[in-house]
């Protein structure tokens, strides 16, 4: 009487255990399935054991274990299999955490700003906006807040919470959005100079109302600030004449604002 085969081919015995022809050959090449003899046709044979074998391989690998340690498993005793699928799991739950922060990270950046600043410094410039600051202003305000975040990310709910105290006095709203007005004139504009009237008139009157420690509040090394500065004047050109007529008014500084004897130029 004629008997089947009981023998699979690959095709078979991909079809059994769920996976493609393809899988089966790259455990193949990674050693994980044996690789059977040809029988006198020149195709491979698969017996029970391989589609069991298979659906293991397939399991563990579902199951994230990196392939290879799955030939680590398939030989371990019960304790030893235990040991490492705990170990397994403590790394996966700890990519998760990091993959769920990279998430967090992604859902914050609703522009380029958000990529490099913290989301109160965003916060900030959105204000800015808001307020019909001039966006090359807002931009200066950018670049100088990306290396100042950087160096001293631990103070910046303070100064946010400095700036946005400020942004409610409607003198220095004013003052960014005369700024703004001025960008296209040349250094020598008259507005520059009632510019740095106004500027230097509110600095003394805040230092006056609130002490030198509220007008420089943000306590940086000197070569930082001179970067933050050509950040500025590099974006907003007239900055630097506008802290030249400052400077004869009792102050300097763009980033750092200290308060000098006034230059009588």
């Amino acid at each position: 009487m004629w008997k089947a085969d009981p023998m699979l081919t690959i095709g078979e015995l991909a079809a059994y255990a769920g996976v493609t022809v393809r899988a089966v050959r790259h455990y193949h090449a990674k050693g994980l399935l044996p690789e059977p003899e040809r029988d006198h046709f020149g195709y491979r044979r698969y017996d029970g054991g391989a589609v069991v074998e298979l659906i293991r391989i397939r399991t563990l690998a579902e199951a994230g274990v990196p392939l290879a340690r799955v030939r680590e498993l398939l030989q371990a005793g019960e304790e030893e299999f235990a040991a490492a699928i705990a170990d397994i799991d403590r790394r996966l739950r700890a990519e998760i955490r990091q993959r769920q922060r990279h998430r967090e990270r992604l859902a914050r950046l609703t522009s380029r700003d958000g990529l490099v600043l913290p989301p109160e410094v965003v916060g900030y410039l959105d204000r800015l906006r808001a307020l019909g600051v001039d966006e090359r202003i807002v931009q200066a305000e950018r670049d100088g807040w990306i290396p100042l975040a950087a160096h001293s990310p631990e103070r910046v709910p303070e100064w946010m919470a400095r700036k946005r105290e400020q942004l409610a006095d409607p003198r220095l709203v004013d003052f960014y959005r005369t700024l703004g007005q001025a960008l296209d004139r040349a250094d020598d504009d008259p507005r520059l100079v009632g510019l740095a009237d106004e500027l230097a008139a509110y600095l003394t009157r805040m230092a006056e109302e609130r002490g030198e420690g509220y007008v420089d509040d943000l306590d940086m090394d000197s070569s930082l600030a001179k970067l933050m500065d050509t950040l500025a004047f590099d974006t907003v050109p007239p900055a630097r004449r506008l802290i030249e007529l400052l400077k004869q008014r009792g102050w300097t500084g763009w980033t750092k604002l200290e308060r000098v004897a006034p230059d009588s130029r």
